[in-house]
């Protein structure tokens, strides 16, 4: 079993957000095994599926961004798994927009999210793929700019994108021994 964990804040007002990146990642892999609809558990938006023919789980914590790890947690505990079966897919401003990079450990380089998971299994070492979304223009906050949504344009590229984050999820994760 795997568990693939999409970052974001909860509600509406967040929905097209930067900051959202992972939880868009989520609903549009599912999306492409006919998995529409996640259901509640962990305070969170649950599903396990097997894309690909493999048993996997996929979350997208209820709780806002900096308090993911109590749901991770929960459902690491639940399923039996350690941190060598998580992926977390986020957000990543030092990252070209539209691009993904995968990666195992390291830091939380200021994401919120990234440090409450780090701090509630207690390490680093779980997978990451890191979704591109850019830079925030000059005199714009970090914070202002993760928290703003995506143009039109910027959507559709942005989606475009995750391909390559999906080949990423598959090829490193999913179907790595």
């Amino acid at each position: 079993m795997k568990l693939v964990v999409g970052l974001g804040n909860p509600g509406a007002r967040y929905a097209f957000t930067r900051h959202n990146a992972g939880f868009m990642a989520v609903d549009v892999y599912l999306s492409r095994f006919g998995q529409r609809k996640m259901g509640k558990q962990y305070g969170s938006w649950f599903l396990q599926a097997s894309p690909s023919g493999v048993d996997t789980s996929f979350l997208k914590p209820g709780s806002f961004m900096n308090l993911s790890g109590g749901p991770v947690r929960q459902a690491m505990d639940d399923l039996g798994l350690e941190p060598s079966d998580l992926l977390v897919l986020h957000d990543d401003i030092d990252i070209k927009f539209g691009e993904a990079r995968y990666k195992i450990g390291g830091g939380h380089g200021g994401h919120n999210g990234l440090r409450s998971i780090m701090e509630s299994i207690g390490g680093a070492d779980f997978h990451r793929i890191r979704l591109g979304v850019g830079r925030p223009p000059e005199g714009m906050a970090a914070s202002d700019y993760v928290l703003s949504a995506f143009s039109t344009e910027e959507e559709d590229g942005f989606l475009d994108g995750l391909e390559s984050a999906f080949d990423l999820l598959e090829s490193r994760f999913l179907f790595k021994a």
